[in-house]
């Protein structure tokens, strides 16, 4: 039995049938034990949003200009500066939200693919719920660029204040893009397949 990637209907196979040549029969996919090459794609993401986010905190994610002067702010500053102004929430959230979430997430993705690749077979359950909570809650990363488009609007009824997103801003968004698609490329069921070897 194998289920479909896309809508998950359980596909009878033959053993005489080979998988990879044969077609779901409800929407037409093509069927696969595993995703195929599975690690290395989730390698190849997870390299690339760890690049990305260099720039995505070193350069500015949002400048505002008041009376000709103009101030760059990083994520990080961004945090700083809610929390010595008293709104701390706000700074916990973004803070939360932009660098502790996507860093997590990258971390998991790592420890995960090395669990696998090392055909680790401790505690299966717990990583699987890992991946689970790393598929979850990655997309929520994007409320730090909310939190700027929201500042930016309310600002933009001022006319002392011009206020606008800086490049980091785009950088942040491959970001949490990127780690979404290696999320979805990595294949849960590659932790179970050491369980079964380890067994046999």
């Amino acid at each position: 039995m194998i289920s479909c990637h896309n809508c998950h209907l359980v596909c009878h196979i033959s053993p005489l049938n080979n998988p990879s040549a044969m077609a779901c029969p409800r929407c037409g996919s093509r069927i696969h034990r595993r995703k195929p090459n599975s690690i290395s794609r989730t390698w190849a993401l997870v390299i690339t949003a760890l690049i990305l986010y260099i720039p995505a905190n070193v350069l500015p994610i949002s400048i505002s200009t008041t009376m000709g002067n103009s101030h760059e702010d990083t994520i990080i500053s961004g945090v700083i500066y809610f929390i010595e102004s008293g709104s701390w929430p706000i700074g916990l959230i973004i803070f939360t939200a932009s660098i502790f979430v996507p860093v997590l997430k990258i971390l998991v993705l790592i420890y995960l693919l090395i669990s696998v690749q090392k055909k680790s077979s401790r505690r299966p359950l717990d990583k699987t719920r890992l991946y689970r909570m790393v598929e979850a809650v990655g997309r929520w990363s994007m409320v730090d660029i909310f939190v700027i488009t929201i500042i930016a609007a309310l600002i933009k009824l001022g006319v002392l204040v011009d206020f606008k997103t800086g490049p980091a801003a785009v950088y942040f968004g491959a970001v949490v893009v990127v780690t979404i698609f290696a999320a979805m490329s990595f294949d849960p069921r590659l932790i179970w397949d050491n369980i079964k070897e380890y067994h046999e």
